[in-house]
C-alpha cells in the first residue's frame, strides 16, 4: 500500500484522546485504529504482532543477518490532540503553486502568517479542509514506519538486524508510556517518529508539570454583598496576574520555559483553573513550581484558605538519558547526511513518549514526520517529506549493522 493511501486511511479514524477520561485508552477510536494498524502489520509480513486491550501495538521485523547487532525500535502514537476535532477528517492533496491556501469559506492559510509556505512551492501537500486537524501528528509517523518495514520485507537483499515497532495510545494527554512494556519491546534504543518539519532531530525536551487549581468563593446577592461576597473568579484572575508576564508561551522560544493557563471555568462560587508548566532547565522548572506554590500560599493567607492546588510532574528532559548514548544521535545524523537531508537539531518545546521511555531505560530521541502546524486546522504535510522519513528509517536500519 502506498504511504499516502495508508496515511489517508488512518486519519479518517477518529482517535482524539480525552484527558478527562479514566478509561485506557481514553477513547474507543484508538482501539479501532490499533486493530487496523495491527492488521496492516500482519499483512505486510511483520511477526510477533501483539495488540493489547489497552491499545498498545507491537511487532517485529526479524533479522536477516547472522551477526549480533543492536535491536532498534521505532515508535509513533495512535491518538490525535484534543485541541481540535479529529472527527470526519477530509484530507486534501494538491500541488502547491504558491500564495495563500484557502481551506474553506472561513479559513485561509496565508503566506504572511505562515512564511514557511514559500519553501514548499512546487511540492505536493496534504492539508485539512479547515474543519478539523489533519492527524499527521502522529498518523504520518505510523504510515512512515510501516512503509519502511514493508520496503525492507519486499527487499530482502537489504541486510538488517532485528527491528521492533510500537504504537501507543494517549500520547497527547501525557499517558503514552504509562503501560508501554519496555522489557517486552526488548530494544537497545529506539526513536519516536513524532517530530515536525523535514530534518528535525531532537534529544532534549521540556521538563513538564500540570497544576490543577480549585478556588472556593462565597456567593450572595450582589445587592447585599459588601464584606460578605468572595468572588472566586476574581481570585483566579489575581492569581494569573501574579505569574510573570513574559513567561507565557506567546512570549517564549528555544529554551525559554513558560506557564500556560490552559483552561479556566467557573462563577462567583467556584472556579477551576488548569496550568501546564514547562522548562528545559531542571533548576528553572523547580523554581516555576515553587513560584506557583508560593502564590497560592500567599492568596490563601489573604483570602482564608480558599484555594486547593494539585501539582504533578508529567515528564522530564530526556537529554540526561540520551547524552551517555550520543552514538544513536550520530547514527541518525549520518543517515540524514547520506540522504541529503539537513539535520535540524533543536530542543522540543513539548514532549514525546520518548522522554518518559528514556527514563524507563529505553533511550529514545525524536525524528521528524515532515508535518507543520500540528494540533489545528492549519496542519499540513508534504508528501515528499513523508517519503523521505520512510527512507531515513530504512537507512538508519541499514547503517546500524556497519
Amino acid at each position: 500500500m502506498d504511504i499516502v493511501e495508508r496515511f489517508k486511511r488512518y486519519v479518517k479514524v477518529e482517535t482524539t484522546s480525552d484527558g478527562k477520561s479514566d478509561s485506557i485508552p481514553s477513547t474507543k477510536g484508538q482501539l479501532q485504529l490499533a486493530k487496523i494498524v495491527a492488521e496492516d502489520m500482519r499483512a505486510i509480513g511483520l511477526t510477533d504482532v501483539v495488540e493489547d486491550e489497552k491499545g498498545y501495538v507491537y511487532g517485529t521485523l526479524k533479522s536477516n543477518i547472522d551477526k549480533k547487532v543492536p535491536t532498534i525500535g521505532f515508535i509513533s502514537h495512535l491518538d490525535t490532540s484534543p485541541d481540535m476535532s479529529g472527527k470526519g477528517v477530509k484530507p486534501r492533496q494538491f500541488t502547491y503553486k504558491g500564495g495563500d491556501i484557502k481551506l474553506n469559506e472561513n479559513y485561509t492559510m496565508t503566506e504572511e502568517e505562515f512564511p514557511f509556505l514559500k519553501d514548499l512551492v512546487g511540492k505536493e501537500l496534504i492539508t485539512t479542509d479547515g474543519n478539523t486537524l489533519l492527524g499527521a501528528d502522529n498518523k504520518a509517523g505510523i504510515a512512515e514506519i510501516l512503509d519502511a518495514m514493508e520496503y525492507l520485507i519486499n527487499n530482502p537483499d537489504i541486510k538488517h538486524g532485528e527491528v521492533r515497532v510500537g504504537f501507543t495510545p494517549d500520547e497527547e494527554i501525557g499517558r503514552g508510556a504509562d503501560f508501554f512494556d519496555v522489557e517486552y519491546f526488548n530494544c537497545d534504543f529506539a526513536y519516536t517518529i513524532d517530530g515536525g518539519p523535514l530534518g528535525e532531530l531532537e534529544y532534549e525536551n521540556f521538563n513538564a508539570a500540570s497544576a490543577k487549581i480549585e478556588i472556593s468563593g462565597q456567593n450572595v446577592h450582589p445587592g447585599t454583598a459588601k464584606n460578605v461576597m468572595v468572588n472566586s473568579l476574581r481570585i483566579g484572575m489575581e492569581l494569573e496576574s501574579m505569574l510573570p508576564v513574559n513567561e507565557k508561551p506567546e512570549y517564549t522560544e528555544d529554551y525559554e520555559g513558560f506557564f500556560l493557563l490552559n483552561e479556566m471555568r467557573g462563577n462567583v462560587d467556584c472556579t477551576e483553573m488548569s496550568y501546564i508548566i514547562r522548562d528545559h532547565s531542571m533548576e528553572k522548572f523547580k523554581a516555576k513550581k515553587e513560584l506557583i506554590q508560593n502564590i497560592v500560599g500567599f492568596l490563601n493567607l489573604k483570602y482564608g484558605n480558599r484555594i486547593d492546588l494539585e501539582l504533578k510532574d508529567t515528564y522530564y528532559n530526556m537529554r540526561e538519558k540520551i547524552e551517555p548514548h550520543m552514538e544513536i544521535v550520530e547514527l541518525v545524523k549520518n543517515s540524514m547526511d547520506e540522504l541529503g537531508i539537513e539535520p535540524l537539531i533543536q530542543p522540543i518545546r513539548g514532549g514525546t513518549d520518548g522522554a518518559r521511555l528514556s527514563y524507563m531505560g529505553l533511550p529514545t530521541p525524536n525524528i521528524f514526520t515532515g508535518g507543520y502546524n500540528f494540533h489545528g486546522r492549519f496542519e499540513l504535510i508534504p508528501v515528499e517529506s513523508m517519503r523521505l522519513a520512510s527512507k531515513l528509517i530504512v537507512r538508519i536500519i541499514e547503517n546500524n549493522i556497519k
